[in-house]
């Protein structure tokens, strides 16, 4: 009798079968392939011979998972490392990953231009000169992370350690990612930041697109279920806890009613504003400097600063 493995490896070998019936896996890869020549046609993409279109969400992974240790070697880094050699780490995993982030943008440089018409000739250079800029901004995202990491460790009584709140915290996780994907976005790459923002979505549950503007100190207390919207600006100092929501109230629609793109349409959130759990606030509204929401609160009306509000407070002044 073979281990485990062997027939864990032998049985995934074999063809399906049902008695009496063979699947026909020919047949299923041919009707795969004219469902995705009907998508390419009616999208009108062109059928040539060649490698991958778009970016991939496995190297965005991979390049984000290298960029939090290049940002935090010692404490996202290999467990091996030494202080001695974090220069070295870092220069090293910096090279592999920017190199990796230049196909991944050149990708979506490449795609957009098609997309649009227009020639691919110069996605090459405008790729080297993008991820260049983008390492030129690794530092200030670091001090940014550092305002973020110290925000976390004095707003939570729970936090026993700066790097108790940077190894566990999802909130961090989310805000780590949120920089490096709000860099792309500024630099002009919507898909590769988009995606890098879905992938901590997934991991930690906390949704923030990466087109949002955040300023430092920034802290998410548990995040799960938290939505941040793409227009939102946030000031410094601002926590919020799990499924916040700043949202839009609603979608200006075209004359075929679909919905127009782009528009400021999330809340503003001044300095030093606090919102608890639950609460919705929606619409390109501002939330005043110093303000506290409380938890389960619907607002979507502008409110000054220092204000205090409540459940009873919302339906005190309802219309």
């Amino acid at each position: 009798m073979g281990t485990p493995t062997e027939t864990a490896a032998s049985t995934a070998a074999e063809p399906l079968r049902v008695p009496g019936r063979r699947l026909d896996l020919d047949g299923v890869v041919a009707g795969l392939r004219a469902a995705r020549e009907r998508w390419r046609d009616q999208q009108q993409r062109p059928r040539e011979a060649g490698g991958r279109e778009l970016p991939s969400r496995q190297a965005l992974s991979d390049i984000v998972e290298g960029l939090r240790g290049a940002l935090f070697p010692m404490r996202l880094g290999p467990p091996e490392l030494r202080q001695e050699s974090e220069d070295y780490y870092v220069g090293h995993t910096l090279d592999s990953v920017i190199t990796a982030l230049r196909a991944q943008v050149r990708l979506e440089l490449r795609h957009g231009a098609r997309s649009s018409g227009l020639p691919t000739l110069d996605a090459d250079a405008r790729a080297l000169a993008i991820v260049h800029d983008f390492a030129l901004a690794l530092p200030r995202i670091r001090t940014l992370l550092d305002s973020d990491v110290l925000a976390a460790f004095h707003g939570d009584p729970a936090a026993h350690s700066v790097d108790e709140v940077l190894l566990c915290y999802p909130g961090i996780r989310a805000t780590i990612s949120h920089r490096i994907a709000h860099q792309l976005y500024s630099q002009g790459l919507p898909l590769v930041a988009r995606v890098v923002a879905e992938l901590a979505h997934g991991e930690t549950g906390i949704d923030i697109h990466p087109g949002a503007r955040i300023g430092p100190g920034f802290f998410i207390d548990h995040g799960t279920g938290v939505v941040i919207g793409e227009t939102a600006v946030i000031g410094s100092n601002v926590r919020l806890y799990q499924a916040v929501t700043l949202g839009a109230k609603r979608f200006a629609t075209d004359a075929d009613g679909h919905l127009q793109k782009g528009g400021a349409r999330h809340p503003v959130l001044e300095d030093d504003v606090v919102i608890y759990a639950g609460a919705t606030i929606l619409g390109r509204v501002t939330i005043g400097r110093g303000s506290t929401i409380g938890g389960n609160v619907w607002l979507t009306r502008s409110v000054p600063p220092g204000s205090q509000i409540t459940q009873a407070s919302t339906l005190d002044t309802a219309p």
